[in-house]
């Protein structure tokens, strides 16, 4: 997904990930070979982790630009606050 990504994109990259979880239970229920459904359930991470990355790229330019434009230091804290306890999640 490229900067700008719309909704709508974001809906079907999460149905084409959905396809792909479909696939995978077939795959389990074939006893595919092993590897092979690991580099298709990482194929699903990177899937996801790309529509991770353009929400957030969405909330850092909407939400925490609007938040910093404004002269609410408690709005501020609070977007800092929700940035830092994401990034504090996604590291552990």
């Amino acid at each position: 997904m490229k900067k700008g990504t719309s909704q709508a994109d974001k809906l079907v990259a999460l149905r084409r990930i959905e396809g792909q979880v479909r696939g995978i239970q077939r795959m389990i229920e074939e006893r595919r070979y092993c590897i092979d459904i690991l580099n298709a359930t990482e194929a699903i991470h990177g899937a996801l982790r790309n529509v991770e990355t353009q929400i957030l790229r969405g909330h850092l330019d909407a939400c925490v630009k609007n938040a910093f434009s404004g002269t609410s230091e408690t709005d501020k804290d609070r977007k800092i606050r929700e940035v830092y306890e994401l990034f504090s999640r996604i590291k552990k």
